[in-house]
């Protein structure tokens, strides 16, 4: 992580302090990163393995001889992409060392980048050369008809039984806002008031889905529900986290520029492991 500043009087912002400000609140409000693996790394490109075929076993004889076999190996090139977020304070507020100050700054530059990241993870990038791609890009998917609306939970039961017939699990579910209300209020029975949803006794405001923790995002298009085995989708984010201070940009009117840059990119190296529960149009 590096700091980058025009001036040596602007206090509250340190070196140390930008992971506290900008990288931890990102990963924690991003549900992308919550329902992926994230990988944090210096390198510019980074190589996912991709295992295309298993090595051959085979019942032998004991004391025999036992066939070498190899898998066939591919892999993904991820190279993360820039994102930024920039706001504009005044020179008091940069000047105020309390940690509201600070905090203030942060609080902002991270949820615009983790909603940023957000969108890409779950939308598309339109065939963009700088957005990375996103879940809507992925060829492959497993699509799972919900049928016309949401009217049970069978559809998700179908999704982890995909997963599982590719010995995976699936981790998570995500659902747009308006999806999530829906399938909270579902009932049992119609004479009964009991949600289908369950709540997770661990984190009571938490909801759980056939069992599967159920995340919620504006970014997910409404109708739209993702299962996502969490080793099947990779968030890799570069190291060097970059927040620079400036005042001479704004040097007329006593403010400071604060821009916080993050390069992240994501993929997902078994794209049948996805599961993309969707109803009909």
């Amino acid at each position: 992580m590096t700091l980058f500043t025009t001036t040596n009087d602007v206090k509250g912002i340190s070196p140390d302090a930008i992971s506290t400000l900008i990288t931890l609140p990102v990963e924690r409000q991003s549900v992308a990163a919550q329902v992926a693996t994230v990988i944090p790394t210096n390198a510019t490109r980074t190589h996912i393995p991709l295992v295309t075929a298993d090595p051959s076993a085979a019942w032998v004889a004991e004391g025999a001889e036992i066939t070498a076999s190899d898998p066939t190996l591919d892999d993904v090139i991820v190279t993360p992409a820039k994102i930024a977020g920039l706001t504009i304070i005044t020179n008091e507020l940069a000047a105020d060392t309390s940690p509201a100050a600070a905090g203030i700054v942060g609080d902002g530059l991270s949820r615009d980048i983790a909603r940023k990241i957000d969108a890409a993870f779950f939308g598309t990038n339109g065939g963009g050369a700088v957005q990375p791609e996103g879940l809507e890009d992925v060829a492959g998917v497993a699509d799972v008809d919900a049928g016309s609306a949401w009217a049970n939970l069978d559809p998700f039961a179908e999704a982890l039984s995909n997963a599982e017939g590719l010995g995976l699990m699936v981790d998570s579910f995500v659902a747009n806002p308006a999806d999530a209300l829906i399938l909270a209020t579902l009932k049992e029975s119609t004479t009964s008031q009991r949600p289908l949803l369950t709540p997770d006794p661990t984190q009571p405001s938490k909801r759980l889905l056939q069992g599967v923790p159920l995340f919620v995002s504006s970014a997910v298009t409404a109708g739209t529900v993702w299962g996502i085995p969490k080793v099947r989708a990779i968030l890799v984010r570069r190291n060097d986290v970059d927040l620079a201070v400036d005042r001479s940009a704004y040097f007329t009117s006593d403010r400071t520029a604060i821009r916080a840059t993050m390069r992240v990119s994501f993929a997902f190296p078994h794209a049948a492991a996805i599961q993309k529960i969707a109803l009909s149009a």
